[in-house]
């Protein structure tokens, strides 16, 4: 299943005592693409908080995924979890009725 992993950063942190931790971080990030959990990786444009899209039998899996996160463990961001399912309704195009995905 697809699931969206949406970053909130603490608002107080000065991130420029991070660095070492950022570090971390993104070492973390990479062993969850190797490991297939994590698929996309993104920052948004206006806040530059972090987007993720992972592949997890579940919410809960996504969250377990991240709270081992150095970032998530010291407590300096969060991260909202949703589920995502397909996009189903290009049949208005057609009229025809596709098969609903499990």
């Amino acid at each position: 299943m697809k699931i969206l992993a949406l970053a909130h950063e603490r608002p107080d942190v000065d991130w420029t005592q991070y660095s070492r931790a950022l570090e971390e971080e993104a070492a973390a990030i990479w062993r969850l693409y190797l490991d297939g959990t994590v698929r996309e990786m993104y920052f948004t444009a206006d806040t530059g908080e972090a987007v993720a899209i992972l592949e997890c039998a579940g919410e809960d899996e996504a969250r377990q995924a991240l709270a081992g996160l150095p970032l998530v463990r010291e407590g300096l961001l969060n991260f909202e979890v949703r589920a995502l399912v397909p996009y189903d309704s290009f049949e208005r195009l057609f009229r025809v009725k596709a098969p609903k995905q499990g």
